[in-house]
């Protein structure tokens, strides 16, 4: 599944407060071109996503960075505990994790 360019690019116009008319002159793109991509009619090229990325001071690895979903509140509190552990600890654990995983698949 492709990049929905158009919702990536709301999705910045929204997070910076920014019209497509705002967008546009910053990007020194055309409204027109702005509003196809975010309405679907067209797709950007590389230039274009460039001028849109440094005119909200983004980098292109930001852009096409996949959103990291959020972890479970349990999830969360057993990675901040493993962050703490020393590196053989955390191997410890995870042959741990990794026994207990397979006893839980014997019964």
């Amino acid at each position: 599944m492709g990049i929905d360019y158009g919702a990536k690019f709301l999705e910045l116009r929204n997070k910076y407060k920014l019209s497509q008319k705002d967008l546009a002159t910053i990007a020194e793109v055309g409204q027109t071109t702005i509003s196809d991509i975010e309405s679907g009619k067209k797709s950007p090229n590389a230039i274009t996503i460039e001028k849109i990325c440094h005119a909200v001071g983004i980098t292109l690895a930001d852009f096409f960075a996949e959103e990291q979903p959020e972890l479970a509140p349990e999830f969360r509190r057993l990675l901040e505990t493993a962050k703490k552990l020393t590196p053989e600890q955390r191997e410890h654990l995870q042959k741990l994790l990794e026994a207990m995983s397979r006893d839980g698949e014997e019964e």
